[in-house]
């Protein structure tokens, strides 16, 4: 693909979103940026990149969007370290097993896994989370074990489907595990980050990632995520809620149109 002025502005602004949200919210971003990437080239008179293209330039960026989502976190006391310990290395090994095990199931089999863990994320944003915002960072306390066992769950659904599972992980902090929502947005970067690791090295690994739009992305994702992260600590945690539950509902009818 011939490397235009109009090219990078294009696939530069597609990761300028994408991460301003994902740093805002505590998702990867790929939710956003998978369709952006998918749909928009051609409208400017670009050429269509592949859906194992956009899943490899989705990838890197979504590693370099967390990182800098979790720098612009680092301070304030948002990063519950034993939470982003516990889950992170669950949904680690869950995403090894699933990603290896995905060659076994056919891939409509794999699209409902999705649809359904999709359908339940969403659910679990509209349940009330009333008080949870009340709690000081420093009181925090969850199950260990239920944590470790959710994010592991996650891991293999996202695994098989190569995706980094954030937006499964934010409801089940919120509602299930009773974590704020700032703490939440903030733990969630880093163990999509560290989900994000085995997905990012593979698709290279393997050749799937083209580098000159990866590049521009991570450009992108480098500058915009802090920015994101930042105006989600300005904003009201009821507002960053709704954010996040149109975002999630939005990506289980997606997927559900897709099966359907």
């Amino acid at each position: 693909m011939e490397v235009t002025l109009n090219y990078i502005i294009v696939i530069f602004l597609i990761g300028f979103i994408g991460s301003f949200i994902s740093g805002m919210v505590g998702i990867g971003g790929s939710i956003i940026k998978y369709p952006m990437l998918l749909y928009l080239p051609p409208l400017f008179g670009l050429a269509a990149f592949s859906a194992h293209q956009v899943a490899g330039v989705s990838a890197v960026q979504v590693f370099f969007a967390t990182i800098g989502g979790v720098w612009a976190y680092r301070k304030g006391g948002y990063l519950n370290k034993k939470l982003i310990l516990y889950m992170g290395i669950s949904i680690l090994a869950g995403s090894f097993i699933g990603g290896y095990g995905s060659k076994l199931m056919t891939e409509s089999s794999i699209n409902l896994i999705y649809g359904i863990l999709a359908a339940l994320a969403a659910i679990m944003m509209f349940v009330p989370k009333k008080g949870i915002d009340d709690i000081p960072l420093d009181k925090v306390t969850f199950n260990q074990w239920l944590a470790a066992i959710l994010a592991f769950v996650v891991g293999v659904g996202s695994g098989i489907v190569g995706a980094a599972g954030a937006f499964l992980l934010v409801p089940i902090m919120l509602v299930v595990l009773k974590i704020p929502t700032r703490m939440t947005i903030a733990s969630s970067l880093a163990i999509t980050f560290i989900s994000s690791i085995g997905s990012t090295f593979g698709k290279i690994a393997t050749g799937q990632v083209q580098f000159v739009p990866a590049l521009i992305m991570v450009v992108a994702s480098i500058l915009a995520s802090p920015l994101g992260a930042k105006a989600g600590q300005k904003m009201n945690t009821k507002v960053l809620q709704v954010i996040l539950a149109i975002l999630i509902l939005a990506t289980a009818i997606k997927i559900w149109v897709d099966i359907l």
